[in-house]
């Protein structure tokens, strides 16, 4: 097994001279893990400096890259579950361009928010479904919510895959109209643009109660997921570059880029 970079005090030196900022999220230190362990999605890495350093980060814990210092302010989230590979490697992607281009507001990206269950290959971290437990207080998602409210960030696109014989089992959008219609407003243009079904349900929490699209929206906060097709712990070709696609649609709607 090929594995990341001994960790040391300058593991960030790449990423902290470009423009961004680059944190670990606080009491995530357990959630560390080596990507590298993951052949599946590792292999799919090209293997350059900034993702180098990303992947030395994630050894400790979840890794947070802001970039940009204006309005308006998202988040991007991939990796809820650690065995939905290709957003996590569109993350990386949106990463690296956004680095390279001009930015017209600011843009809040975890591209592994569990990089042990990433490694493991695993949809749960620690037996938990990250998806179902945003309000369980000290969860992975619980401190992405968090920092949603803290950070007054005013739009969140969470990123998975789906299996064929899963749910939703296709390339979609989810979204609500009550209590924010912004959601539905993101989620149609998201699908309109990509040419994916987009699932808009009248109230946030409906079907799943504790996603952090759901939570999100239930205080205020427009949010949409996107999914694209792909089998659980494996990359569909070109499945990524659908994913990444989505990412780009959701900063659009948002002049951002």
């Amino acid at each position: 097994m090929e594995s990341d970079d001994v960790y040391s005090e300058n593991y960030y030196n790449i990423l902290e001279s470009l423009k961004c900022n680059i944190s670990l999220l606080d009491s995530c230190i357990n959630s560390g893990g080596y990507i590298s362990a993951n052949q599946v999605l590792y292999n799919k890495i090209p293997k350059n400096d900034i993702f180098k350093d990303l992947l030395n980060i994630a050894i400790k814990g979840t890794p947070l890259i802001k970039i940009g210092n204006s309005g308006p302010k998202v988040m991007i989230v991939a990796g809820i579950h650690g065995n939905e590979l290709p957003p996590q490697l569109a993350c990386l992607y949106l990463i690296d361009y956004l680095l390279s281009n001009e930015v017209n507001g600011t843009v809040y990206l975890i591209p592994f928010a569990a990089p042990n269950a990433s490694m493991n290959n695993s949809r749960s971290f620690n037996g938990v479904d990250l998806n179902r437990s945003t309000l369980d207080e000290g969860s992975i998602s619980n401190i992405i919510y968090n920092i949603v409210g803290s950070e007054d960030i005013e739009a969140v696109g969470d990123f998975h895959s789906t299996s064929l014989n899963s749910n939703p089992g296709r390339e979609s959008v989810f979204s609500s109209s009550h209590p924010t219609k912004l959601s539905y407003e993101i989620g149609k243009y998201i699908a309109s643009s990509v040419g994916c079904q987009l699932i808009n349900y009248d109230s946030a929490g409906i079907l799943y109660k504790g996603a952090l699209e759901d939570e999100c929206n239930k205080i205020g906060i427009p949010a949409v997921t996107c999914e694209v097709v792909s089998p659980f712990g494996f990359m569909a070709p070109n499945s990524y570059k659908r994913s990444l696609l989505q990412m780009f649609k959701f900063l659009s709607f948002f002049n951002i880029i």
